[in-house]
């Protein structure tokens, strides 16, 4: 029987509005564990090259792993990915809160969602049944209306739903998935793959009790540990103390913070935006389910922008991307438009990034008053940030154009905006300037879902003694930032496969190896005692591999290829003031060095991976997917 996990999967085609379930072998779940996965697997299955990311031969999948939902802090994280929207290629996008545990006890490891519903509906699974209902009376609404009619409606206030706003149905391109209005699957545009599917919401409720450990004994022991440990350890106790609004202030004074869509990398407002300000808007801390970091804000402001607490509080990547990218320090403008986001459904950092490029275009003159109902919207300009992203939402006027995404958004603005235009695979940049750690450019360039800020642990981290973290990865000699060799690549590779497998298992970056409490020998422990798997970090990190080369064949079987595995310009730039004042990027530098990242993956010069490394990993069924494409 299986131990941790439910042993079936849901297949929904929405066309014909009936599902069937599927039962895999323990062998399945061995090899693709869960998360990212198990995602990959039923894209490459189920998905032919070229579809169009929003017609209905998308497949969408919301999954966990064989260990969400386990009482350890931080086993909460679950996966939606598909085509992406903004990319054309593999998408992916994770969140936390209390959604993916709930998927778990209401009887399922994954949900496999097909076709194109003839109106809209949401899918309610309970304890193992499985309904499909009308969902015209949330349609159009946001996510707080729809959290609260959806629980009505199957009368239970203790459902978990998983669902999209306004901006997800109209398809704007970044839009997200939320969960309980303060968790969000936010990148590659998950959110407009389930408005075009019209599918509303995913509403799940479960009892955890049917669920069996290998070793329950041993699993509460560890808990015990793991949460104690969490009290002690003081990356932990920041975490739970600051959260992470605390990386404004530290990115600002090491530099690389990026400021006015990335001109500048050093804002003068960091202070006002980052901890010092933010505390006095903190209402309470929150929390995902079971976890005892409690990292999670909630934040409470008045005039002039009132902000509903029911939406927690804006993370690090909210804070620079409203923030500082816009050359904005009104923190109380930056909560509101967190909740705006949230309510609606947008991703954070695209919606940011796409109003930053917006203002630097009407600064140099590309765009214009006329292009926005009369107005001129700059850098600094709060009330005209918020005023665009309703535009978005809305889809009306340039808010229409902007809701496809800085690439085509500039595509259709003329030459002299691809200037201010900065994605990678089409994705909008998180909010780090690789020019001070050089290990996040690669993450950027490599990441298949588009430039990602958890693709691999950060430079800065493990510089000194600090590196002897890393020491179960191999990586033995400390990290140097600014570096961009040999070293630098091992560094990112093997870190790449280490926070990777957070994203197969479905666990918090800030709750295990290699920063944080859970070592790598206590993580192995907890997924022997979940599962009765005799297993080792080798075998957990060779179905990270599995992952990561899935989601390349996806990729190069859509076109992607080394042209694709770029920075963008202002990267290859030096800094103009700061601390790394003068520092940039080489490009052919980068150039050799994702040669090698090839090389040392198994790939060919063209980034694909090689026949002995599909057969290595046990993925020869996919040399037949390749040549398809």
């Amino acid at each position: 029987m299986p131990y941790g996990y439910n042993g079936k999967i849901l297949h929904v085609n929405l066309t014909d509005l009936n599902f069937e379930i599927e039962t895999p072998e323990e062998i399945f779940y061995r090899r693709y564990i869960g998360g990212s996965g198990l995602a990959a697997y039923y894209l490459l299955k189920n998905i032919g090259p070229g579809v169009d990311p929003l017609g209905p031969e998308n497949v969408l999948i919301f999954t966990g792993s064989v260990v969400t939902g386990a009482p350890f802090s931080g086993f909460s994280r679950y996966t939606v990915a598909a085509k992406s929207p903004l990319t054309g290629g593999f998408g992916e996008s994770e969140a936390g809160g209390y959604f993916g545990p709930e998927l778990k006890f209401s009887g399922f490891d994954a949900v496999v969602i097909k076709g194109k519903a003839p109106k809209p509906v949401y899918l309610w699974i309970n304890n193992g049944r499985v309904e499909l209902k009308d969902a015209d009376a949330v349609w159009g609404l946001g996510n707080a209306e729809t959290l609260d009619k959806i629980r009505e409606d199957v009368g239970d206030d203790k459902a978990r739903i998983a669902s999209i706003g306004p901006a997800g149905e109209r398809m704007v391109l970044f839009a997200n998935v939320m969960n309980e209005l303060a968790h969000a699957n936010g990148r590659c545009g998950m959110g407009a793959v389930m408005g075009s599917k019209h599918l509303k919401a995913v509403a799940c409720r479960g009892d955890a009790k049917h669920l069996e450990f290998a070793d329950a004994e041993h699993v509460k022991k560890l808990v015990s540990w793991h949460n104690q440990r969490i009290k002690e350890h003081l990356p932990n106790q920041n975490m739970r103390k600051y959260g992470t609004p605390m990386f404004v202030v530290g990115l600002n004074k090491a530099g690389i913070l990026p400021t006015r869509n990335w001109r500048e990398s050093v804002f003068e407002g960091a202070e006002k935006i980052g901890v010092p300000g933010y505390e006095k808007i903190l209402k309470r801390n929150a929390t995902c389910y079971r976890c005892a970091v409690g990292c999670k804000r909630v934040v409470e402001t008045a005039e002039p922008y009132h902000v509903n607490p029911r939406y927690g509080g804006p993370e690090y990547e909210t804070l620079a991307s409203f923030g500082s990218l816009c050359g904005i320090d009104d923190l109380g403008a930056v909560a509101k438009a967190n909740e705006l986001c949230n309510h609606n459904g947008l991703d954070t950092i695209g919606a940011g990034a796409v109003v930053a490029f917006a203002m630097e275009c009407f600064e140099n003159g590309v765009l214009t008053a006329a292009d926005a109902d009369g107005r001129k919207i700059l850098f600094g300009d709060a009330d005209g940030m918020l005023w665009l992203v309703d535009k978005i939402v809305n889809r009306k006027g340039l808010g229409d154009l902007l809701a496809q995404g800085v690439k085509r958004a500039a595509q259709k603005i003329g030459d002299k905006a691809q200037a201010y235009a900065f994605t990678i695979k089409g994705q909008e940049i998180p909010l780090h300037d690789p020019r001070g750690k050089t290990g996040i450019g690669l993450s950027f360039a490599l990441s298949p879902t588009g430039a990602d800020h958890v693709e691999t642990p950060h430079d800065t981290i493990f510089v000194g003694d600090a590196v002897k973290l890393l020491a179960p990865l191999g990586i033995l000699d400390p990290v140097v930032p600014l570096a961009l060799d040999e070293a630098k690549v091992h560094f990112f590779k093997q870190g790449q496969l280490s926070w990777g497998l957070n994203n197969v298992l479905g666990i918090c970056n800030f709750v295990d190896a290699p920063l944080f409490a859970l070592s790598y020998e206590k993580l192995i422990e907890a997924v022997k005692a979940i599962t009765g798997w005799e297993t080792s970090l080798w075998e957990l990190l060779r179905a990270t591999e599995r992952s990561e080369v899935m989601a390349r064949i996806f990729n190069n079987r859509e076109g992607f290829g080394p042209e694709d595995d770029c920075l963008f310009r202002r990267l290859h730039e030096p800094i103009p003031a700061g601390p790394l004042k003068g520092q940039r990027i080489d490009p052919d530098r980068m150039k050799k060095a994702i040669q090698l990242y090839y090389e040392m993956m198994g790939w060919d010069e063209q980034g694909r991976p090689l026949p002995a490394k599909l057969h290595d990993l046990s993925l020869g069924w996919l040399m037949e997917t390749e040549s398809d494409g």
